[in-house]
């Protein structure tokens, strides 16, 4: 509740202000009578200039969050006054403390009428006080010096003729906010801490404030209306002060004007949830980091990932991010549950999930600030260590990665962050080659393109096996290996252009495409059993090409066997990856000189056998994306699209007459 402090603080006093259209039912009950001879506001007891009592609120909440800047520029004078006054004495203060306690809360006409005869002087005390606590290295020392400054201090804060006076008030919790330690040292400091919290929380939100309950009966404001104006105005004064550019002193034992900054944060906990809190919030979490001083509380940070994540809080795009940047644990429950919506929500189709990612604010917020960007690719590399042969998981951090390059490109001419900034971990060697789009580079050369990258990678996997003697060298080896085929997932892009290539390439080039694709679907050499993968793989691919080959009907029996066969996986077998194979087959159906009743027939009957009809459609919903962004080779865009969507049709109307069976985790690049 701490931070409706500036609420109460001003509530009993500065309502014609908020509610300039409500007068008065009895002005000799509300002591609102006019003063004609000097044109004054008699205000309990106190007489206040109009133009000055518009702008109470103004000076109650502006002093309260400290303004520094303005005790910068009055730093000379006030050094001249140390110099030429003694300091405060502890009998000086026994005396106003007596005062303080003899006026109360100033409930008798005497008391009033004595309070206000020292009001003039107990403003010239006020300011040595704050002189005096300003020149203190810190609040233990001020606390040594005057130990009855707390006691003194709470009394004046319950005193509404105190109070109402602008000036008195303003120093009074400028000598307030002096004592506040942004990093206490010790239990003094802490307890000071403390206290201050307490007292502008209980000011805050004391429910039975005799001043302003009199106060909202004569306006015949309901108490919510009352407090809520009250709230709207505080936000948008804290709002504006926080946007002060910082002003830090000379001296490191003197406030910078950042430091309202912190306090600021702490007193918006409780109101978290308030819309009418959230432009502060919104403008403290983009308040740029100039100054070290110009942190946020960790407790008003976690109260607005509790409230985000739950969806008890609304804010702007920029302010999301902000809350991202800032707090860590947010940002990872943000990621995951990005991952857990993608995955159960839009299953297994390219075009959703893309849609999904694109509209959540991750990419973009990676794009802005590099250290977002680090932490999510190690939540998905985290992920994919666990996860190695699912291609739900790999598909998403493909598509992810394209989403952010989109948001990278469009912020290019507003940031200095080059590529490898975000890509550490990666060889950089093999960083702008795969990051480079194929959309960017003409298709003449994307062949030469895939061949260089197969053979980086198949050095790097030589390397890694040469080093397996030794076990730091071995252990270097897997990590860079790892990094290798990690970057190679957030570009998968290239991997469907070489399995289209695959298909439409002569057999010089088989080599090198179906090592690519081999590695990207088994990046580790479990049982060193990657050669005969290889060969597995090469068994496909000759299989494939034969029966496309094939123009009489009905297809021969054997060639489809043995494919059925290659993609159901043998126990205790190093198999081949269904999916790679599945992947050839779909692309040799949509890009493959036969025809279409032909193609149709071939891949129907294929996945039929092997129960892969749907991962099939996912393969031709992802050739489809691609087709789309220009990573697909050929020459004649519209007959790919219309063979696509002929095959999809046919495909669709499998599923449709099969039984059901639950949903594959497999979805497919």
């Amino acid at each position: 509740m701490a931070s409706q402090r500036d609420i109460s603080l001003y509530c009993s006093y500065s309502y014609v202000t908020l509610f300039p259209n409500r007068h008065c039912q009895d002005d000799e009950e509300a002591n609102c009578s006019r003063v004609e001879e000097n044109t004054g506001i008699l205000w309990y007891g106190v007489v206040v200039a109009p133009q000055r009592f518009t702008k109470d609120l103004a000076w109650i909440l502006s002093t309260f969050t400290c303004t520094s800047s303005e005790m910068s520029q009055l730093q000379p004078l006030i050094q001249l006054q140390q110099m030429a006054e003694p300091l405060l004495n502890v009998q000086e203060m026994r005396f106003w403390l007596d005062r303080a306690v003899a006026w109360g809360q100033a409930d008798s006409s005497d008391t009033q009428k004595d309070t206000c005869l020292h009001l003039s002087r107990l403003r010239d005390f006020l300011q040595q006080l704050l002189t005096h606590i300003n020149n203190m290295s810190s609040t233990t020392e001020t606390m040594k010096r005057l130990p009855l400054l707390g006691q003194f201090l709470g009394r004046l804060c319950w005193n509404p003729y105190v109070t109402a006076d602008a000036t008195g008030r303003r120093l009074l919790f400028q000598c307030l906010w002096g004592l506040y330690s942004e990093h206490p040292g010790n239990a003094v400091e802490r307890k000071a801490n403390q206290w201050i919290r307490k007292v502008l929380c209980q000011l805050a939100t004391e429910e039975d404030d005799a001043a302003a309950q009199a106060l909202m009966k004569q306006m015949c404001v309901p108490p919510k209306e009352y407090h809520l104006k009250v709230l709207r105005k505080m936000v948008e004064l804290l709002q504006k002060n926080i946007g002060k550019s910082c002003r830090s002193l000379g001296d490191i034992n003197q406030r910078c004007s950042c430091d309202n900054i912190l306090a600021t944060s702490e007193a918006c906990v409780p109101l978290v949830t308030y819309p009418e809190a959230a432009p502060l919030i919104g403008a403290l979490l983009q308040q740029p980091m100039t100054c070290v001083r110009a942190a946020l509380s960790e407790d008003f940070l976690d109260s607005l990932s509790s409230a985000y994540s739950s969806q008890c809080l609304s804010l702007e795009e920029q302010a999301v991010v902000s809350l991202w940047y800032h707090n860590l644990s947010s940002l990872e429950k943000a990621v995951l549950s990005l991952l857990e919506c993608v995955l159960t929500k839009t299953g297994s189709i390219p075009q959703k999930l893309k849609q999904q990612l694109a509209q959540s604010l991750l990419p973009k917020a990676c794009a802005q600030h590099c250290t977002i960007f680090l932490v999510v690719n190690d939540i998905f590399r985290s992920i994919l260590k666990q996860a190695e042969g699912n291609e739900s998981v790999k598909y998403i951090i493909q598509t992810f990665t394209n989403c952010f390059l989109q948001e990278v490109a469009l912020l290019q001419h507003q940031t200095s962050v080059s590529l490898k900034a975000f890509f550490p971990q990666s060889p950089q060697s093999l960083l702008v080659p795969l990051l480079t789009r194929p959309s960017e580079m003409p298709q003449e050369v994307w062949r030469h393109h895939l061949n260089w990258l197969s053979g980086s990678l198949q050095r790097l996997t030589e390397e890694e096996e040469d080093g397996d003697g030794d076990s730091s060298s071995s252990t270097r080896g897997h990590h860079k290996l790892f990094e290798a085929w990690f970057l190679l997932v957030q570009c998968a892009h290239w991997v469907q252009v070489a399995i289209q290539l695959l298909v439409t390439s002569g057999p010089e080039d088989r080599g090198p495409l179906l090592w690519l694709l081999t590695f990207y679907h088994h990046p580790t050499n479990r049982g060193h059993h990657r050669s005969l993968q290889l060969v597995h793989a090469k068994e496909a691919w000759h299989h494939l090409h034969s029966l496309f080959l094939v123009l009489a009907r009905p297809l021969p029996v054997a060639l489809l066997q043995s494919l059925v066969t290659l993609m159901s996986p043998q126990p205790q077998q190093p198999s081949l990856s269904p999916l790679l194979i599945l992947k050839l087959l779909v692309n040799f159906a949509v890009f493959f000189q036969q025809s279409l009743s032909g193609s149709t027939e071939i891949l129907q009957t294929v996945v039929e056998r092997s129960g892969l009809v749907d991962e099939a459609a996912c393969v031709l919903s992802s050739l489809q994306l691609g087709l789309n962004e220009g990573s697909c080779l050929s020459s004649d865009a519209s007959r790919v699209h219309l063979r696509i969507e002929a095959l999809q049709d046919t495909l669709t109307h499998a599923c449709s007459t099969k039984p059901y069976r639950e949903p594959s985790t497999h979805t497919h690049t």
